[in-house]
């Protein structure tokens, strides 16, 4: 584990990488006043799905080469209906931290933005 993974909070690369890491910082805001009740947020680092809490989420990624992260929305609210809202960016090599913000309409487009 490193030093990075071990602060609290933080979810760990979890893949086979030995180069240097960084911490990456994902805002996913409920779209509307009920989509805390309907649909249940999921992130993905390289492919590795987890289901996150509404709100920030961090993780540890790869600094040394390319990253795809992305953020979906999931709900069996409607009968015989299924929404997933997704987002999706491919973050290049860097050594510093990033944080995304992400955005969902309520017709279901989504965003992945840099912040800051």
């Amino acid at each position: 584990m490193t030093d990075l993974a071990s602060q609290p909070g933080v979810i760990p690369y979890v893949d086979n990488h030995d180069g240097p890491r960084r911490l990456l910082v994902v805002d996913i805001p409920p779209f509307s006043a009920n989509a805390v009740r309907h649909y249940a947020p999921f992130a993905s680092i390289d492919g590795r799905q987890y289901v996150v809490s509404w709100g920030s989420v961090t993780f540890e990624i790869p600094a040394d080469r390319n990253v795809h992260v992305s953020v979906h929305l999931h709900t069996n609210y409607a009968t015989g209906v299924t929404s997933t809202p997704f987002a999706s960016i491919v973050l290049a090599p860097h050594p510093g931290p990033v944080r995304l913000a992400t955005q969902f309409t309520t017709n279901a487009e989504g965003s992945l933005m840099p912040v800051g």
